[in-house]
């Protein structure tokens, strides 16, 4: 057998560029409240034509490097298949969760909430695999969840919402933390696309039920909808959610789930370019201390 080894610059130029995917990938994501807000399908139909549309360009990607897969790269018994389904499951259970949030709390509840998601990654990753937390990454993890206070509004943003729907954002936040560690256990044994892959269908195995049984209007009725379906499915899950799971071969969950809080940001700018809402003093600063809560936190 042959051992590859890896110099140690060669590993800091992949985590350089796996930094670069992240970002790129959080950015794109960011994009999802713009093109959700704008669906003319209701909120767990969105969710389902999300992940399904994206099945498109995944299966051409996997056509098109058909027979040039190695084969650790492809599930081989029942326990693989089984491992790939559950971040599936995850993100399907965050998707869920907090679309409903939304019906039944403020938007900035249910937004602000669910991006709690790093503290329960960090915290799984401590409790389930004993990963090392230095001082100056939970400064950095601090910092940055204060930014996204301050830009959805600070304390009294929470004021006014329902105590259910709040609790929904908060599981919703639970179950990406679970997406998070789950891909990046996985990142070690699968490949991007085949991790792409699972994840993708079996998010949609999840969906598609609830989506029939709670919502009327399954299928998109104009052009300008299904358009918008496609940007979300092909943009923000394919391009976006495709970067995230190869950066998380190379970058720790922990600092990944807390880079991701760049979407709040990204989307409070394109609400302003796109549907002309106001960015505040207040937002500017609480983006301003994100960003360099992520740059401390990079540090540690």
């Amino acid at each position: 057998m042959t051992t590859i080894v890896t110099s140690p610059s060669t590993t800091a130029a992949s985590q350089r560029f796996a930094l670069v995917a992240l970002v790129a990938g959080a950015i794109m994501i960011g994009c999802s409240p713009i093109f959700v807000r704008l669906s003319e399908v209701g909120l767990l139909t969105t969710a389902f034509w999300r992940v399904a549309l994206a099945m498109v360009p995944l299966l051409i990607w996997s056509g098109a490097t058909s027979g040039r897969e190695e084969a650790r790269e492809r599930p081989i018994t029942m326990r693989d298949r089984l491992e790939l389904a559950v971040p599936g499951f995850m993100l399907a259970g965050d998707l869920v969760a907090w679309h409903i949030s939304l019906h039944m709390t403020s938007v900035a509840n249910a937004t602000l909430l669910a991006n709690m998601a790093p503290i329960f990654v960090t915290l799984g990753g401590w409790l389930l695999f004993r990963t090392r937390i230095s001082t100056v990454f939970l400064v950095g993890l601090a910092l940055s969840l204060a930014g996204v206070m301050i830009l959805k509004g600070g304390f009294g943003a929470l004021g006014g919402g329902d105590t259910r729907g709040d609790g929904l954002a908060i599981i919703a936040a639970m179950f990406y933390a679970g997406y998070m560690l789950s891909l990046s256990r996985l990142r070690s044994r699968f490949s991007t696309l085949t991790t792409m892959l699972w994840t993708t269908a079996s998010a949609g195995v999840f969906i598609l039920p609830l989506a029939l049984f709670f919502e009327i209007g399954f299928f998109p009725q104009t052009l300008f909808a299904w358009a918008i379906l496609l940007g979300l499915a092909w943009m923000t899950h394919a391009s976006g959610q495709g970067l995230i799971i190869y950066a998380l071969a190379w970058l720790p969950p922990a600092f990944s789930s807390l880079t991701l809080l760049i979407q709040p940001v990204i989307a409070a700018i394109l609400a302003w370019v796109v549907l002309g809402e106001q960015i505040g003093a207040m937002q500017a600063v609480g983006g301003i201390i994100v960003l360099i809560g992520i740059l401390v936190a990079r540090r540690g």
